[in-house]
């Protein structure tokens, strides 16, 4: 069996056994979302996946409903204003992404991959980096999104336009990180890939990424302090 059938096979049993076990989890989750903020659980936002077809990707709610349409559009500062009562919580400890599990199971994500981004942030990658990521499933997780675990922390530290930043430094070495999962896209890199992920959300600060994956692009010289 190749990796690509192993890792699809080991998406469809880790988020069945994640969505059972987790479950009497998420109760008091949706019962307090239910009762505060704008009263709603769940939100369906399009994003961009396989074949760079948009999806819609399934969240716990975390920010206001006409969030995108409000000053500070599809970015998220540390203390938005835009986001729900629960919501800072839900989002620092990635809660507000459970949901996707479900997006596992039928197929529309990996446990492992692309992080899915809106149209917007997509049309930012170059053509040659769409043409490689559109070959695989968006992830719950990635490099990508290791590397650039406090994304909306490290935004707020920049000085001048953030958007200009994201979208000139951040974007394009994203991109390539994406690009990396897609040509080492093995059964043992998609193993370290989960279990380094459960280590920076307790530990965000190690860097025991850069032991495991020597082999990343080099870091551009405006993020290597952060980074």
């Amino acid at each position: 069996m190749s990796d690509a059938a192993l890792i699809r096979f080991f998406d469809i049993v880790f988020s069945a056994l994640a969505m059972i076990v987790l479950f009497p989890f998420m109760i008091p989750i949706m019962i307090g979302l239910k009762l505060t903020g704008e009263h709603y659980i769940f939100y369906l936002q399009p994003r961009v996946g396989k074949g760079g077809k948009d999806f819609k990707v399934l969240k716990f709610a975390t920010m206001l409903k006409d969030s995108p349409n409000l000053p500070g559009g599809v970015l998220t500062q540390k203390d938005d204003p835009r986001i729900l009562p629960m919501g800072k919580f839900l989002r620092k400890t990635k809660i507000n992404e459970l949901p996707q599990l479900a997006n596992v199971f039928v197929g529309q994500m990996s446990v492992v991959g692309p992080r899915p981004v809106v149209r917007q942030h997509y049309d930012l990658y170059s053509e040659c980096i769409k043409r490689e990521i559109d070959k695989v499933a968006p992830g719950l997780s990635g490099i990508a999104s290791i590397v650039f675990r406090d994304e909306e922390s490290f935004l707020d530290k920049v000085k001048g336009d953030r958007d200009h930043f994201h979208h000139t430094v951040i974007v394009p070495y994203k991109g390539e990180l994406e690009v990396w999962w897609v040509r080492h896209r093995t059964l043992a890199n998609y193993f370290k890939i989960i279990v380094m992920t459960l280590i920076v959300l307790f530990a965000p600060s190690n860097k025991l990424y850069r032991k495991w994956f020597k082999d990343l692009p080099p870091i551009p010289k405006e993020l290597q302090e952060v980074l």
